[in-house]
């Protein structure tokens, strides 16, 4: 029997080091990407410190209204998200010219902020689009974080003494303390890795099983979505003018249906239409499901014309497993254990991914494969994050008025990590690792101070905004990080030179 648990165990760290190593590096962009979406809202108002301006949702809405209305008035909709306590804009989306754009409107006045940028909604969408069309960048997505199941799984069997070599850490000791490390990383936050793993595949799940919709509804995606959501307000458009009613009344009345909780988003369809439709969704921040909960009013006489609630037992289970993934329920100390989580998550990606070349290094000489393994492994555990660093400098160096400047912003972020990644594959790793975490820690450090930083930060501090600060603040503590990257990496290279002229002299 134990020589059964011993070869099941030999398996799946077989199956494990196998299944981290095929998406490793892609499972790292999402991690990180996906931990830092923790603070999507706070992210896009360091990237708009000239946005300042705040109010009330229904007064925000209003005026984003008002403000469409004169220039956007033969869009097919506008999709708008109110502010709260975390972001004071309204986001915005409507179509324009036949392309849908994306903008942050000013709460008081309704007119886009000075500042175009993505914000915080880069990293949200690099979580699970990786920078690619739809539907691939989903795919891989998918795939990924069934990889990542996968690996958490056999590296839960795999291990003989999991919560015993927790408390274990021998420093210095080559694979051996980075084993510890990734085994620390691991176990601590086990519970979070599973769920947040588990829920990121059943939020694509219609993507990556596709088959009850295809056998019950074939091809007919209207039908799908009519049973999905069957007390929506669908009403073609009537091909006559009309005049859009004052919202205010209707987000009132929507939020007395609601029981007097908020709500977080308005949906227009066709705004100018004699047949126009106001739908009002209720906030799901104060619950861990995403409660599906609208009231629909016509738009130009502002009565309403449908309420709903989802009750569906099958459907809110759904929900509460997508509201565990989002976490928009979390607030202040949870908000914070979502992002240590993502952290923990993103390091044990990492440095199972060093633990991959160190393990074979000391075993023999890096196969050719290795060698091509370890060079993309500094490429991309350092690149990515030189990249994201670079977006939050572009952010602050670009003019505010440019033309395209939100996909500048993005074309910059790309070309850093990709210089990051040529740079990493011509050097040998001994330099790579240094001078990337170097080039990190610069970005780091010059991203809260370059473009007016420090003004901003100031002028945040003087009306008792700790947004900017907190941002600065891990910036910071990343510069530092990379800082110790490079004492450790350089100080490692100087303990084998000295080990190695000791050897030849004796």
């Amino acid at each position: 029997m134990s020589a059964i648990r011993e070869g099941t165990r030999q398996v799946m760290a077989w199956l494990h080091g196998w299944t981290g190593l095929a998406l490793g590096w892609v499972l790292f962009v999402m991690c990180l990407a996906g931990t830092m979406s923790v603070f999507k809202p706070e992210i896009s108002r360091w990237m708009r410190p000239e946005a300042t301006a705040s109010a009330g949702r229904v007064e925000a809405i209003a005026a984003a209204t008002r403000w469409l209305a004169a220039n956007a008035p033969k869009s097919a909709g506008w999709y708008l998200t109110a502010p709260d306590d975390r972001a004071n804009n309204v986001e915005a989306t409507y179509d324009s010219g036949g392309d849908y754009v994306a903008r942050a409107l000013d709460p008081v006045s309704g007119a886009p902020v000075a500042r175009e940028t993505l914000g915080g909604e880069f990293f949200y969408r690099l979580h699970f689009e990786l920078e690619l069309p739809y539907p691939w960048g989903r795919w891989l997505a998918s795939i990924a974080a069934l990889t990542m199941l996968v690996a958490l799984v056999t590296g839960i069997i795999a291990h003989r003494r999991i919560f015993r070599d927790f408390f274990t850490f021998r420093p210095r000791k080559g694979q051996r303390s980075w084993l510890d490390g990734h085994n620390a990383l691991g176990v601590l936050a086990m519970p979070f890795h599973l769920m947040i793993t588990f829920s990121g595949l059943v939020t694509l799940a219609s993507l990556n099983m596709p088959w009850g919709i295809v056998a019950n509804y074939g091809n007919d995606l209207a039908a799908a979505y009519h049973d999905l959501t069957p007390g929506a307000v669908d009403r073609p458009a009537a091909g006559r003018p009309g005049t859009l009613a004052s919202i205010a009344p209707m987000l009132r009345e929507a939020e007395r249906r609601f029981g007097g909780a908020p709500f977080s988003r308005v949906s227009i369809a066709n705004p100018a239409d004699a047949a126009s439709v106001v739908t009002v969704y209720r906030s799901d921040a104060a619950q861990i499901g995403a409660t599906v909960a609208e009231v629909s009013f016509d738009g130009p006489s502002g009565r309403v014309i449908g309420a709903w609630t989802e009750t569906r037992p099958a459907v809110r289970t759904y929900t509460v497993i997508y509201g565990l993934h989002m976490g928009r329920f979390a607030n202040g100390v949870l908000r914070w254990l979502y992002f240590l989580g993502g952290a923990m998550l993103t390091l044990a990606v990492a440095s199972g991914m060093i633990l991959w070349v160190v393990k074979r290094r000391e075993r023999a000489p890096l196969s050719l494969g290795n060698r091509v393994v370890e060079r993309l492994n500094v490429g991309i555990l350092a690149g990515v994050p030189i990249g994201f660093a670079a977006f939050l400098c572009a952010n602050r160096l670009l003019p505010p008025g440019l033309i395209d400047r939100a996909q500048l912003e993005v074309t910059i972020a790309l070309d850093a990590a990709g210089i990051a990644l040529l740079v990493a594959l011509a050097v040998p790793p001994r330099l790579g690792w240094p001078l990337l975490l170097g080039v990190l820690a610069l970005l780091c450090l010059a991203a809260p101070v370059v473009g007016g930083g420090l003004a901003y930060l100031s002028q945040a501090l003087a009306r008792g905004d700790f947004v900017l600060p907190m941002i600065d603040a891990l910036l910071i503590a990343a510069a530092l990080a990379a800082s110790v990257g490079v004492r450790t990496v350089t100080r490692r290279r100087s303990d084998t030179r000295r080990t190695m002229r000791g050897r030849a002299m004796a």
